[in-house]
Order: C-alpha cells, then sequence, then structure tokens
C-alpha cells in the first residue's frame, strides 16, 4: 500500500500533540495526589493503550479509516498525540474519583465524557491530526468514546474493589 502525504512539514497538527501532552502532563502535576503511584501510571497507561489500540485497528489495513499525522504510516511525529491520552485517562479516573459519581449520574458522566473527546478530536481534526476516509466520520469515534468510558468506569470499579482486598 502507498504512503499518504498529508503534511510534509512541522506545523499545527504536530503542536496540537505537543501541546496537548505537555498541558496534559501540568496539569497532572498540579493536582494533589488521589492514587498511589502504580494505579496512576496504570491509568495513564490506560489512555495510551485504548488510543494506540483504536488508532491502529481502525486505523490500518483492512479497515483505514482514518490516518493520523502528516502521513498514512505511522512515525515519530505521531508519537505525542498518542501519549497525550495517557493524562487525558488519568484526568478521567482523577475526576470520577474526586466527585464520587454515583451509579445513577454515571451515564451522564460517560456522555459527557464522550462529548468531550469527540470536541477535543474534532479540534484535532481541524489541525489536521486526523484525515477520515472511506466513511468514517466523527459521530462513530462519538460511539467508541462511549463504549472505552464506560468500560474504564467498569475497570475502576474492578481496581478498587481488587485494592480494597489487598488492604484486607
Amino acid at each position: 500500500m502507498n504512503t499518504i502525504i498529508y503534511d510534509s512539514r512541522f506545523n499545527a497538527n504536530d503542536w496540537f500533540g505537543i501541546i496537548g501532552l505537555c498541558l496534559g502532563i501540568f496539569i497532572i502535576y498540579i493536582l494533589p495526589s488521589r492514587f498511589p503511584r502504580k494505579l496512576s501510571i496504570l491509568f495513564c497507561l490506560c489512555g495510551v493503550t485504548f488510543g494506540t489500540l483504536a488508532d491502529h485497528y481502525i486505523g490500518t489495513v483492512p479497515k483505514s479509516l482514518y490516518d493520523t499525522g502528516n502521513t498514512s504510516d505511522f512515525d515519530f511525529a505521531d508519537v505525542p498525540a498518542l501519549l497525550m491520552y495517557g493524562p487525558y485517562s488519568y484526568l478521567f479516573f482523577y475526576l470520577y474519583n474526586l466527585f464520587k459519581i454515583k451509579i445513577n449520574t454515571i451515564p451522564l458522566y460517560i456522555l459527557s465524557w464522550a462529548l468531550v473527546s469527540t470536541f477535543i478530536e474534532w479540534l484535532g481534526d481541524l489541525m489536521g491530526v486526523f484525515h477520515y476516509k472511506n466513511g468514517y466520520w466523527l459521530g462513530i469515534s462519538f460511539m467508541i468514546y462511549l463504549l472505552i468510558h464506560s468500560f474504564w468506569v467498569i475497570f475502576f470499579h474492578f481496581l478498587v474493589s481488587v485494592q480494597a482486598k489487598e488492604k484486607c
């Protein structure tokens, strides 16, 4: 398959990932600690892992529904955009824990984050980070965000129950 080159300069799409990553790290740094270090790392890895899996599963052959960055191939310029999912997921778990989201408000929390995620992706699309193709559109991403954030809530409760058992 031939590589598609969308851009050959360092510009807005590259800055989007770098600024997003730096802003996310700064936010994590200034927030008071809520979790043990191993959980904090795990929460950051959730975002990077799910973002990478989604980008490579949806964005590669045979589906190839979108490309990220300057080319259709993965390159070093894509790394900051993938890593910025880490602080993002940490913030998801942090706020979930901080606000002590109740079972009846979990759907609203998930919906809110799916909307925020879609908005951030839309900004990334405007900056040239994403290049949709083969019928892919932002509404599909919204549905994926609903699914991923739902899984994250389940995962959070699983980890809390495991951590509670370790303390006994």
